[in-house]
This record gives structure tokens, C-alpha cells and sequence, in this order.
């Protein structure tokens, strides 16, 4: 375990590594930039599925509809409603909100595991279903596109304006997450995984708990969602699809089962990787699948369980002595 020094290190890396990110955007080309604007919204998605299945330890498959909901929803408000799109940000996140907590209402009537699993599954396609079939809201197979933003004058068209924004959202969930991870109400999400018959022994609302775990993890991909909107100027229901699901569980257990640290290793290496394979075309899944399979193989708990092993202060403790 770490000591208290260890601790308070650990607190200066986490405010020093993003102001040493702010130099990216002066020395990264343009191809680079889209890169690591990527990456940054990638650490979200894998951060808010962490949650529901690392800390919280049920099987959950709504993620890419909640991420949907918050990209589909700022374009909306932006297009239909004519707010700026940084306000849409956290709106999107009460969308994604709204769509975690319907994905796990069954969880109120003691449904659990696989059953969860399974509703939540049907809830993402369904969300799909109205994507694709929402026309005159959603435009359909069409998609929806999101027209140029700026904020305090300063256009957000250029890759390089877009991150500072991107990484300042970024900063402050991360930030919220691990605070909540530490608060009461986290150590019952993490009593719930351990066992949840205990955990109600105590009188904890533990079908209350997990819901709660569904809601903060919509709400942290619904504004993944909002910044995917601008990153890409457009949204259309191929974004949110099956594909998209696995590669954001890929992502999780990469980077690391239950580990914050771990969702943005988890994130970089799975946006860079298929980067990299495009130079061996017409093989770059089959190189994919199998450099996946040998970091779980060889890595049982993740790419996080490497720093772990380099230094006591990337053990992710969340209670106090």
C-alpha cells in the first residue's frame, strides 16, 4: 500500500500530467491532435463502463447507447434548440443519466447478472433502433451534423483548439469519479461487487447503490458523447453499434478490470494500436485480435497492473486508514 507520501505524489501526478498535456497541441500535427482528441473521449467511455462493470462488478452492454444518447442529444439541442455546444455538455451527460438509469430500473426488482446483462443489451439496440429509425429527429441512416462552434470567439473547427476543452472535461470527471469512488457511497458500489448479501446485511440499499452506478456511469459517457459530437462533426447510428460495444470492453480489460488508471491505458493503446496496424492492410483485425488476446493472456489484470508493479502509488486504494 502506499504511504501518505506516496499519496500526496500521487495527487501532484495527477494535476502535473494534464498541464503537461496542455504542450501537446504546440507541437502535434494535425493527424497526431485527431489522435489524442480521441483518446481523451475514449478514457471517458472506458471510465463510465469501468464502473458499472469493474467497481460494480454486473455485466452491463448499454454503454455505446448511453455514449449515443449524449452524442445524439447535444447534436439535437445545438441543430433543433440552438445552444452553444459547450452548454450541451453536461445536458448530454443528464441524457446519458436518464438512459442509465431506464437501462437499470430491472435492478429495483432484483434483477441481476446475466438478466441485467441482457436488458441492457436489448436497451442498446433498441436506442440503435430509434437512431436509425428516428429520422426527423435524429436524420436516420443519414446522421446528423453538428455545424461549426466557437467558444468566446475562438473557433473550435481546428483539432487543436478542441483538446484543451476535451481535456479539461476529462480532468473534472476523472476527478469526480475518484472522489466518489473514496466517498460512502462508492465503497458500497465496491461492498456490492465483493457481496452484496453482506452488503444489505449492513443496511445498505444495495438495488439503490446499482442503479446509482448505472446513472454516474450515462452521465460520464453521455458527455463523452457531447465531445464525440464535436470531435466528429457528425453523428449517425453506425457510431454506436455492436462493434463499438466490444472495442469499448476490449478497452476496460486492457487497461485494467475496476482501474481509472487503467481506462486510459486501456483507451490509448486501443486508439493507437489500430492506427499503427493500418500499414499491414488487409490484416490489421487479425493482428488486433491477436495482440489483444496476448496482453489479457499475459496480463491477466491489465496494462494498470504494470505500474502497479513499478511503484506502490499507482495502487488505486479507495478507503481510508
Amino acid at each position: 500500500m502506499p504511504t501518505a507520501s506516496q499519496l500526496r505524489f500521487r495527487t501532484v501526478l495527477f494535476w502535473a500530467f494534464p498541464l503537461l498535456l496542455l504542450l501537446l497541441p504546440l507541437v502535434a500535427n494535425a493527424y497526431v491532435q485527431f489522435i489524442a482528441n480521441s483518446i481523451v473521449i475514449f478514457a471517458l467511455v472506458a471510465l463510465g463502463f469501468n464502473f458499472v462493470i469493474g467497481n460494480l462488478g454486473q455485466l452491463a452492454f448499454a454503454n455505446t447507447a448511453l455514449f449515443g444518447l449524449g452524442a445524439y442529444g447535444s447534436a439535437i439541442l445545438v441543430n433543433a434548440f440552438g445552444l452553444p455546444w459547450i452548454l450541451t455538455i453536461p445536458l448530454a451527460g443528464v441524457a446519458g443519466a436518464a438512459g442509465g438509469f431506464l437501462a437499470s430500473a430491472a435492478a429495483l426488482r432484483g434483477i441481476r447478472l446475466y438478466y441485467l446483462a441482457i436488458i441492457t443489451l436489448a436497451f442498446g439496440e433498441l436506442m440503435r433502433w430509434l437512431y436509425v429509425h428516428g429520422k426527423s429527429v435524429t436524420g436516420g441512416t443519414d446522421g446528423m451534423g453538428l455545424p461549426a462552434q466557437s467558444i468566446f470567439g475562438i473557433s473550435l473547427t481546428g483539432d487543436h483548439a478542441k483538446f484543451y476543452i476535451f481535456l479539461a472535461v476529462a480532468v473534472l470527471l476523472f476527478k469526480a469519479t475518484l472522489n466518489l469512488l473514496r466517498s460512502r457511497i462508492g465503497r458500497s458500489v465496491m461492498a456490492v461487487r465483493e457481496n452484496e448479501v453482506a452488503t444489505a446485511s449492513l443496511g445498505i440499499p444495495t438495488a439503490k447503490i446499482i442503479v446509482f452506478a448505472f446513472i454516474w456511469s450515462g452521465f460520464v459517457v453521455g458527455c463523452a458523447g457531447a465531445l464525440f459530437a464535436l470531435h466528429t462533426s457528425y453523428v449517425f447510428p453506425e457510431s454506436f453499434g455492436m462493434l463499438h460495444l466490444i472495442v469499448s470492453f476490449a478497452m476496460v480489460l486492457v487497461g485494467g478490470l475496476g482501474s481509472v488508471i487503467g481506462a486510459v491505458l486501456g483507451a490509448a493503446t486501443l486508439t493507437i494500436l489500430p492506427e499503427y496496424l493500418r500499414s499491414f492492410p488487409g490484416m490489421e483485425e487479425l493482428f488486433f485480435g491477436l495482440i489483444v488476446i496476448g496482453v489479457l493472456l499475459a496480463l491477466p489484470e491489465g496494462l494498470a497492473s504494470l505500474l502497479r508493479k513499478l511503484s506502490p502509488i499507482f495502487v488505486e486504494r479507495y478507503y481510508r486508514e
